[in-house]
């Protein structure tokens, strides 16, 4: 298995440290970018080959990981299209960005798998959604389990509309949780802890709550109402939740970025 990887930043980083985790020799990883500091700094930290700009060396490469800001993903696409062979799999991580568009920039290319990881992959605990188009086969679709897996969790669809639900969902999901823990830090705050204790109750708490879910496998309404006494005090937090409408406002919350997510693959494709 040899991937190269167009960007080196950050979760670019993330999964060529998965992998060689896994196994995988650095002499198979190879980064281009065209930031001097971004290259030279992961081919220092996992002794792989770098470049500043895609050229024929892509050829020798099992699958090429589009690792760019969604911004610049056209540009890049099209300087990466002619060193492209047609059996190669590209596998795009730029938020966004419609696999029928990438395609389009890349001159047609076939086999293509959209996915859409998320930031807790930088420490080995990400999910990604993946959607592969149609000329992908069953090798590739493994291929990409592969890379993908070594940051974390892996989850398949077949309508790439749920790509951008899955942006809604776990790509901003961070986002969500952090902010539920601002919420606590501050009510911590409120009730007269300092910075510290805030945190450490709120960051043990949400990791805990996690991984319980996670091992028990039973519904989070039963593990909710597992620790809620009536009349007692989760109760009654729960009853202000409710009476503020926070569930619902969460519900549109990951709604509303479901909208924009499609919005930003229109905006994106009309380039």
């Amino acid at each position: 298995m040899k991937i190269a990887f167009i960007g080196a930043g950050n979760m670019a980083a993330a999964l060529i440290g998965g992998m060689i985790k896994r196994g995988v020799p650095a002499a198979n990883l190879y980064a281009v970018d065209p930031h001097d500091d971004t290259r030279s700094r992961a081919a220092a930290q996992f002794g792989i080959g770098s470049a500043a700009a895609p050229d024929a060396a892509l050829k020798s490469y099992d699958a090429i990981v589009l690792a760019v800001k969604p911004q610049v993903a056209k540009a890049v696409a099209e300087t990466l299209a002619p060193h492209l062979d047609a059996q190669q799999l590209v596998i795009s991580i730029a938020a966004g960005i419609r696999a029928s568009d990438l395609s389009r920039w890349l001159g047609g290319h076939a086999r293509i798998v959209r996915t859409m990881p998320n930031t807790p992959a930088l420490i080995g605990m990400g999910v990604t959604g993946l959607v592969a188009l149609e000329g992908v086969d069953a090798a590739g679709r493994e291929l990409a389990s592969q890379i993908l897996g070594a940051v974390g969790e892996s989850v398949w669809f077949d309508d790439e509309a749920k790509i951008d639900a899955v942006t809604a969902i776990s790509g901003s999901g961070p986002a969500y949780v952090f902010y539920f823990i601002e919420a606590l830090e501050e009510a911590a705050r409120q009730l007269g802890m300092d910075a510290e204790q805030g945190r450490a109750l709120a960051v043990a708490t949400f990791t805990g709550a996690a991984q319980l879910a996670a091992q028990s496998g039973e519904p989070a309404s039963v593990l909710r109402e597992r620790v809620t006494s009536k009349g007692g005090t989760t109760a009654a937090a729960l009853a202000a939740f409710d009476a503020s409408g926070v569930k619902d406002a969460i519900v549109r919350g990951a709604l509303a970025a479901d909208a924009r997510a499609k919005e930003m693959g229109e905006e994106f494709g009309r380039q």
